[in-house]
């Protein structure tokens, strides 16, 4: 067994929790990169998100947190189903594509077809998730979105994309 953190550094000091140690703590935990996809009927749209988790394996369920201030809420918000695509580590450029305010996500270079269902599947991911949204529940600043996966396929060789301290990382071979 290791020493915590805090045996190591010396005595613990409680400290209170403001915007940017919280911002701190988080910049330091690694995690998967996915892009939310959606379709209400005006046309596609999409974001970056490392919020994603698992929730529930019986029935399958995912979550994810949206800020109420993202240009992708407004439509996200009246759609009945969505698609969470695990990216690959080939597609930083996607992350960053989709992470960005005022452009076309979609035009090109991005590269997505439609699933018979009609939700927006980005190409090269490393696995898809088509989800039916249940209500959003408010979170702060945020919403939590509760999906419970109706399709899903992967591909098990695909290395995922992590992001990590504002940087996206690789995981080594």
């Amino acid at each position: 067994m290791t020493a915590s953190l805090r045996q190591t550094q010396g005595p613990f000091r409680a400290r209170a929790v403001d915007g940017g140690l919280f911002r701190t703590v988080f910049r330091g935990h690694p995690a998967g990169v996915a892009v939310i996809t959606a379709d209400a009927g005006t046309g596609p749209v999409g974001f970056t998100a490392t919020s994603l988790a698992s929730l529930s394996a019986e029935p399958p369920m995912v979550v994810f947190a949206i800020s109420c201030g993202a240009s992708s809420w407004p439509r996200l918000r009246v759609a009945e189903t969505f698609v969470v695509t695990l990216l690959s580590s080939q597609q930083e450029e996607v992350a960053r594509r989709f992470a960005r305010s005022g452009i076309d996500r979609f035009a090109s270079p991005t590269r997505w077809t439609r699933l018979p269902t009609g939700e927006p599947l980005l190409d090269g991911g490393r696995a898809w998730l088509r989800c039916s949204a249940r209500p959003p529940v408010e979170a702060g600043d945020h919403f939590l979105i509760i999906g419970q996966v109706l399709e899903a396929d992967a591909d098990p060789e695909a290395s995922p994309l992590i992001y990590h301290d504002r940087t996206f990382h690789v995981l080594p071979s």
